[in-house]
């Protein structure tokens, strides 16, 4: 699996992708980390996502094409919605509607968005309903603040 792991965080650097793709020895200085995080076995794949800090635990494949699937499809952000030049039409059209909604809208869609995120769908379905939550977040994460 290393190989793979090391071609996704070629893949996913840091100076060009929202991704971080991280790496850590829990039988040397890692170790206190790997308890904190419950981490038992190895290799173990974590990912966080919208400002989870307990982690998730990754299930899928372990070569590289079902990784970097699925950092694609859960956990790359392309649409900043402080600068959305790089969102789609849809997104930017989604990003407009909820700005102009109140907090406890957006709330109330990261509720109803959150309990479908375990749903079993398409994956551009999968996809969509990622991208909604992040731009929710964001508008929440600077509610208050002039966009």
């Amino acid at each position: 699996m290393a190989p793979a792991w090391n071609q996704l965080g070629d893949t996913f650097n840091a100076e060009t992708s929202s991704v971080l793709i991280a790496d850590v020895d829990c039988t040397a200085d890692g170790q206190s980390l790997c308890q904190d995080y419950n981490v038992g076995g190895y290799p173990t794949i974590k990912y966080f996502v919208d400002g989870d800090l307990t982690g998730q635990d990754y299930q899928q494949g372990r070569d590289y094409d079902s990784l970097e699937g699925f950092v694609r499809e859960t956990l790359e952000v392309k649409c900043n919605i402080e600068n959305p030049v790089d969102c789609t039409e849809k997104e930017t059209a989604y990003l407009e509607k909820f700005k102009a909604k109140s907090s406890q809208e957006r709330q109330s869609q990261i509720t109803r968005l959150t309990k479908m995120k375990g749903d079993t769908m398409k994956a551009e379905l999968k996809q969509w309903l990622m991208q909604r939550l992040r731009i929710l977040t964001a508008l929440e994460s600077v509610a208050g603040e002039e966009l």
